[in-house]
């Protein structure tokens, strides 16, 4: 095995500041936006970023919680028993800008389990994708409207992002298998 790794702490702190500068860009306000993050480091890079807006637009932004597993499309193919976390979305996503979180967009059944599960909450006005790698790879029409870092993959690499809440430090690698 292989380790490379592309992000230190400081980068990723810059790339985290970047996606939050462009969102606040796209969006022009902070009034019907709200965040959800994919458990589980989705859920702490829309923590740091949604913190980062509020101090820019001195505004308050809900914010959210989503597992997806039980809506996941390959659930029947694994054979591991997924274990599911919590989903909470207390606040109202009707006629909202929902900013959704996640690490590593992939082949893209992540999301579409997520836009699945967030229907199932009401009807946004619209929803963007942040993700902070895009590995490539997809397998569904799955595109994100902000990324922090592309990197095209092969399928015998992965993207391991490790993190200060989960991981005790930020660091972004791509492990190749020998």
């Amino acid at each position: 095995m292989k380790k490379t790794r592309i992000l230190d702490g400081k980068d990723l702190d810059i790339v985290i500041h970047r996606l939050a500068h462009q969102i606040l860009e796209k969006n022009k306000s902070t009034k019907n936006l709200c965040f959800i993050g994919i458990q589980r480091r989705g859920v702490y890079l829309a923590e740091r970023i949604k913190h980062i807006i509020e101090r820019v637009e001195k505004a308050k932004i809900p914010f959210g919680v989503m597992d997806v597993t039980l809506y996941r499309d390959d659930l029947a193919l694994s054979s591991v028993t997924p274990e599911a976390r919590k989903t909470n979305l207390d606040f109202d996503i009707n006629k909202k800008t929902v900013i959704l979180v996640d690490d590593v967009l992939f082949t893209g059944r992540t999301i579409r389990a997520a836009l699945d599960e967030i229907m199932d909450f009401g009807r946004p006005k619209s929803i963007q994708l942040v993700v902070l790698v895009d590995r490539g790879n997809r397998e569904l029409p799955i595109k994100p409207d902000f990324t922090g870092k592309e990197i095209t993959t092969s399928l015998k690499e992965h993207v391991k992002l490790h993190l200060r809440e989960t991981d005790g430090k930020d660091e972004l690698w791509l492990v190749r298998e020998e």
